[in-house]
């Protein structure tokens, strides 16, 4: 399936900003990357990864685009009812979701800034009671095996939203996760969309990838982000990196 049809399956074809009045001299529609939706659509592909400086507007956008669609604004998916201190901007109230004709109204929204909220959600309604006990990146692997895909192994259609979840892995989980969002990205009715700052998660194959900085958004390719070269050079001569930062 390909073209205007694998449109139809996506959970979401574009996120624009709407009409409703809004005032564009305070946060977050300071932030280029959010100015630049009230002027052009932000296009989605069945994976789309959002890279950039703390600052940059992806997490406050990912964030916005999760409650848009249904989904819990700390976490979870749409019928979690769980809510502590709301921190999330307006702007989910300022965006249009062009959505597929077809496509599924399931998704799960996946923020490390909320985690041990969330956790302590599923654990009172039963859901997944020991998320606790388990270490940070067992619990996201718990999250990711059983709420995006279904208990035959099969990926499970629907939008999924993940936003700096690498704070919660080592190197070699990441290069796991990696895998795993490599096979979701690449099933059918499945959409995925991934805010981060790791390399290693930003290098799924075929996804879109968006770098978020002070001229608004711009599509770039794995080896020309930012956080790519960065890393090269400071893996390169660790040392030598360090006396430039003096």
């Amino acid at each position: 399936m390909g073209g205007w049809m694998a449109e139809l399956n996506q959970p979401i074809r574009s996120v624009s900003g709407n009409s409703t009045p809004r005032d564009p001299s305070h946060w977050p529609f300071t932030i280029p990357a959010v100015a630049q939706l009230f002027t052009e659509p932000l296009r989605l592909t069945s994976c789309t990864v959002l890279v950039g400086d703390n600052g940059s507007g992806k997490s406050t956008i990912t964030e916005a685009i999760a409650e848009a669609f249904g989904l819990n604004p700390e976490g979870g998916s749409t019928g979690a009812m769980h809510t502590t201190r709301r921190s999330e901007s307006v702007l989910a109230q300022h965006l249009t979701l062009s959505r597929g004709a077809t496509a599924s109204r399931w998704g799960y929204f996946f923020r490390a800034e909320t985690m041990h909220g969330l956790f302590t959600y599923l654990e009172r309604t039963n859901v997944s009671p020991r998320l606790h006990e388990y270490s940070h990146g067992e619990a996201f692997w718990e999250i990711i095996t059983t709420r995006c895909f279904t208990d035959n192994g099969e990926p499970k259609p629907g939008l999924y939203v993940f936003d700096e979840v690498e704070s919660a892995l080592s190197f070699n989980s990441s290069l796991r996760v990696l895998a795993m969002f490599t096979e979701l990205s690449r099933a059918a009715g499945v959409q995925l969309l991934l805010a981060t700052h790791s390399p290693v998660l930003a290098a799924i194959p075929g996804a879109k990838i968006l770098q978020f900085d002070a001229d608004g958004i711009t599509s770039r390719e794995w080896a020309d982000l930012d956080l790519v070269i960065g890393e090269r050079h400071f893996l390169a001569d660790p040392w030598g990196f360090l006396r430039h930062l003096d």
